[in-house]
């Protein structure tokens, strides 16, 4: 075989760089950090770029949704709770930013850990080995009674376990999601894949009554994205469940007539995950809503979030 020439860069035709379409100009460009620079004046100076641009676009929708009176949900995994970012959430709520909250399994029993103790999160791999991963006492007591009574009342398990961590005072209730969300009349809904928890575990779990309240529930969530036109819808930190969750009550609530089809909908989390890209951001605003996916960790974007939304609320340009 001869031996192949390398090609002839004579003859290429060139264009003028100054005709040329070209995607980035130094007018997106970030601006220097002025020190002493307000929260919104550091967003400002961030570049009309990507994930910069998206971060600015999305509190802006979800302020002006704010300002307009409609719906804000939000979809949390148990991780926002573990990195210490109830504070944050619960003052969106009390601003009146979230006007409801679903979390899964994992983030009651985060949550509830830290109302009765001020702590959570266990060595998993070295409990696991112990066989003693999953077995704290005063959680599964706590949670699962909690539910049993509050069953009784024709509660939701978030409603259940938000009242009781009222009704008992628990120290930390003040950092409760659940409790917070009971306190200020926010819907927090829970929804559960039994199995997957630690309190499933214990002989005090009543699985009717567990699944009575978790399709209670999702009932109520899906009343809450029935009322999502103009909104925005947060997925924060679950790759699967509320995904799933959220894809099932969008077309529960179209097949009964409901008009949702313009909204906003954010994923957030530190790695892509495919269920959040395809049945949060993609599918559900394909008839004429908007969809952005930022990526980082959740303890700094969700502060980032938190404080362009209160800024803006409060220091409207």
């Amino acid at each position: 075989m001869e031996k192949i020439k390398p090609l002839s860069l004579e003859g290429i035709k060139t264009v003028s760089l100054k005709e040329r379409n070209s995607k980035v100009s130094v007018n997106q460009f970030g601006r220097k950090y002025t020190r002493g620079a307000t929260v919104s004046e550091f967003l400002d100076g961030l570049p009309q770029i990507l994930g910069a641009q998206d971060l600015r676009d999305v509190i802006e929708r979800i302020t002006h949704a704010k300002e307009e009176g409609k719906t804000i949900l939000v979809g949390m995994g148990a991780h926002v709770i573990k990195v210490g970012l109830a504070p944050l959430i619960i003052q969106l709520m009390e601003e009146g930013v979230i006007n409801g909250i679903a979390l899964n399994g994992a983030g009651v029993i985060h949550d509830v850990e830290v109302a009765l103790e001020g702590k959570t999160s266990e060595e998993v791999g070295a409990e696991l080995d112990e066989g003693t991963f999953g077995m704290a006492e005063e959680t599964a007591t706590f949670i699962n009674n909690g539910v049993a009574e509050g069953i009784n009342n024709g509660w939701g398990l978030g409603e259940c376990l938000g009242e009781k961590i009222l009704r008992d005072k628990l120290r930390n209730g003040h950092i409760s999601i659940l409790g917070q969300g009971a306190k200020l009349q926010i819907p927090v809904t829970v929804h559960v894949a039994i199995g997957t928890d630690i309190v499933h575990l214990h002989p005090s779990f009543n699985p009717s009554a567990w699944g009575e309240a978790t399709h209670l529930d999702f009932r109520r969530f899906c009343a809450l994205v029935a009322i999502l036109e103009g909104g925005v819808y947060l997925n924060i930190g679950s790759a699967v469940i509320l995904p799933e969750i959220f894809l099932k009550a969008l077309t529960l609530v179209r097949n009964k007539g409901y008009g949702v089809d313009h909204f906003t909908t954010v994923n957030m989390d530190f790695i892509r995950h495919y269920r959040p890209l395809i049945n949060v951001v993609d599918r559900p605003t394909r008839r004429g809503g908007k969809g952005f996916n930022l990526v980082g960790h959740h303890e700094i974007m969700i502060p980032l979030l938190t404080a362009g939304i209160i800024e803006r609320l409060h220091n409207p340009q």
